[in-house]
């Protein structure tokens, strides 16, 4: 079995949010009645993100994991329309796709038939240098527009800017949020936001109204995260939670660093849902199998009495 390795403000971290006994900090995801009976995460529990006006389920799939250039890990194995259908089947109801992760078409035609309503469908815009092939990087309605015919659909319930780490965000990409602003008045998405890569990123989320949902990268253990120590940004998540902004924990195996470790996952799992301040997980399944190792782990993981 692997050994964990935890310094002494992740392993008070995790024991806050995860340990027999612990007090919880923020809201539980399952409610108070629920936790004082020890039960279990059910992954398909329809929660909201925020106060953003989206529902989803509290397990998401992530269509992206060692996504750039428009591929990623799902569509260089060309299994990515039969893993996201699969992962609708199973009762998911959350897809992340990317300008970046070129999955857009495979995720039209898993879903092709699907009633649109059932299921929300997220995508995020990439403005800096690289990521995508072309140099060019037009304004958010066009970018919009096209994502809506790859995905054939007549809205994006959430359109997110990809990968913000300046700390002056708001600032540089106020065009572009303005643009997606009047984008949601006009019902072509639900929601907005932002996917931080660092933590002053993410602190500039708490200044800006702007943001409706952002994705955040959370696991005790520092792995791809804003900064190594869990415990530095922990506190920062639980302000952007209670501030009403939706808040979606991404990087739970570390950018699949311990993916095949059984008790890091594990580790990872009951501190996520055990802070009470992430609406939801998405993870980047990359076949069937580990969709259902996830459902189950979720399932059988009792969390933490209050």
């Amino acid at each position: 079995m692997a050994k964990r390795n935890l310094t002494r403000r992740q392993f008070v971290a995790t024991t806050l949010a995860a340990g027999a006994g612990s007090v919880l900090l923020g809201k539980s995801v399952l409610g108070s009645a629920a936790r004082s009976q020890g039960q279990s995460a059910d992954p398909f529990q329809i929660v909201s993100l925020g106060k953003s006006g989206l529902k989803s389920t509290l397990l998401g799939m992530g269509t992206g994991f060692s996504g750039y250039n428009r591929s990623s890990n799902i569509t260089r194995a060309g299994v990515a329309e039969s893993i996201i259908r699969s992962a609708y089947e199973k009762g998911i109801r959350f897809f992340d796709c990317a300008d970046s992760y070129g999955t857009h078409p495979f995720t039209a035609a898993a879903l092709k038939g699907v009633l649109r309503e059932s299921y929300t469908l997220s995508s995020k815009i990439w403005v800096g240098p690289g990521g995508i092939p072309e140099t060019e990087r037009p304004d958010a309605d066009v970018v919009i527009d096209r994502f809506r015919k790859e995905l054939n659909t007549d809205y994006l319930d959430l359109v997110q800017i990809h990968c913000m780490t300046d700390p002056e965000w708001t600032d540089k990409q106020k065009k572009q949020m303005d643009i997606l602003e009047d984008l949601k008045a006009k019902k072509i998405i639900r929601a907005h936001g932002v996917s931080v890569h660092s933590l002053d990123a993410m602190k500039a989320c708490l200044e800006s109204p702007w943001v409706d949902v952002v994705h955040v990268r959370v696991n005790p253990y520092g792995e791809a995260m804003d900064k190594k120590d869990a415990a530095d940004v922990i506190p920062v998540i639980e302000k952007l939670h209670k501030s009403g902004k939706g808040v979606i924990g991404m990087k739970l195996i570390g950018n699949g660093n311990f993916k095949n470790d059984s008790e890091k996952i594990d580790a990872s799992l009951k501190y996520m849902l055990g802070l009470g301040t992430v609406d939801m997980i998405i993870v980047g399944f990359e076949f069937p199998g580990q969709i259902d190792n996830y459902i189950e782990r979720m399932r059988k993981l009792p969390l933490p009495r209050l």
